[in-house]
């Protein structure tokens, strides 16, 4: 097999990003039982203590090497499988059997987890910062209302590094011919740790007509899309999931998800049936995407035309997260906006009023 280029030209090839990363939907995890991640080039394990707290620990037992995720869950610690020691939910060994004493080295990594829109995610930095407050996982109100239909969440590995998909966020150009829903508006803002995208087409051959679809990438790997359009001359809401996890440098877990909002007046069954229809129809649109990433390499200095969106801008932006935090650029907190409009791109000093009002409501 051929070799495959370099992700960058900045050496980024033994790092992970830093920012939260979304581990699927909480409930998945909450069976008592231990899980196994192979993520961040190596391997954790997850599990629900008695206290209803997804934990995460570096899986490898530090004592001889055995995967914790072979083990048993107990109260808030995990069990080893080879020798029983135990492990708490900070990381630190709490009981080996028949010892008198714990050496003062038995502990692992713990890493910081948090729940949000049912979903799970985990914390990584490369320099063992904690998470800012600034970079909360922002609530979805949909989550906790009984108007909308609950997740359908899917799982796949694709094997390539996690910042081909990020692209997408200024792609425009690839929306006509991968998914035949070419934009009449479109654009972009980069601002702090958010980067924003506003959509507008006429039609889409899988998802409807007048499709309207604004989004955002919380931090690195946690991407959402309120989206509308009007299928068989009925509005159709829905709120799509997009969240990555790196393997390693050459494949990542990607987790697609969807809600849809309920219609007034159809019974619960008409409701779900209208909700699985659409969400095959946002499945079949999403894996258009997977199959040019599953056979593509990276161009680290794309031959762009006037036609293409800021993909060089989207690429700025994002090597914050790849940046230790000491050397962020001192501007990230300014918007950087770049619109196109009746097939002109323009670069704003504002954020426009109405992408404001749209993006509020992610």
């Amino acid at each position: 097999m051929a070799s495959r280029p370099q992700v960058d030209t900045h050496r980024t090839e033994d790092r992970y990003a830093r920012g939260w990363h979304c581990l699927g939907l909480a409930s998945g995890y909450k069976d008592g039982k231990p899980h196994s991640l192979n993520i961040f080039g190596t391997r954790l394990v997850a599990f629900a203590g008695e206290d209803g707290q997804i934990h995460v620990l570096d899986a490898w037992c530090p004592h001889m090497g055995a995967d914790l995720a072979l083990g048993e869950v107990k109260g808030n610690s995990i069990v080893c499988r080879f020798h029983a020691w135990s492990w708490g939910a900070d990381g630190v060994c709490n009981d080996i059997p028949c010892a008198k004493r714990i050496p003062p080295k038995a502990r692992t990594r713990s890493w910081q987890t948090c729940e949000q829109n049912h979903l799970l995610f985990i914390w990584n930095d490369p320099e063992g910062l904690p998470p800012p407050p600034a970079v909360a996982i922002p609530r979805i109100n949909a989550c906790f209302a009984g108007e909308w239909t609950e997740w359908a969440v899917r799982k796949m590995v694709i094997h390539n590094n996690c910042r081909e998909l990020v692209d997408n966020l200024a792609d425009v150009a690839h929306f006509g011919p991968v998914h035949g829903s070419p934009a009449s508006y479109f654009c972009n803002t980069f601002v702090g740790h958010v980067g924003y995208q506003m959509f507008r087409g006429i039609q889409s051959e899988l998802l409807g007509d007048g499709l309207i679809a604004d989004s955002a990438y919380f931090g690195p790997a946690y991407h959402i899309t309120r989206m509308t359009a009007e299928v068989d001359g009925q509005p159709v809401h829905t709120i799509l999931l997009n969240c990555h996890v790196p393997i390693d440098q050459n494949s990542f877990e990607l987790r697609y998800g969807v809600m849809v909002k309920k219609v007034a007046g159809l019974s619960d069954a008409q409701n779900e049936q209208i909700a699985q229809a659409y969400v095959e129809q946002a499945h079949k649109s999403f894996f258009q995407d997977v199959e040019i990433w599953h056979n593509k390499v990276r161009i680290d200095h794309p031959v762009l035309s006037e036609v293409d969106g800021p993909i060089y801008q989207l690429r700025e932006w994002y090597r914050q997260f790849y940046t230790d935090a000491a050397d962020l650029p001192a501007d990230l907190h300014k918007a950087k906006v770049f619109e196109r409009r009746e097939g002109v791109w323009h670069t704003l000093s504002e954020v426009p009023a109405d992408a404001v009002s749209q993006l509020s409501s992610i």
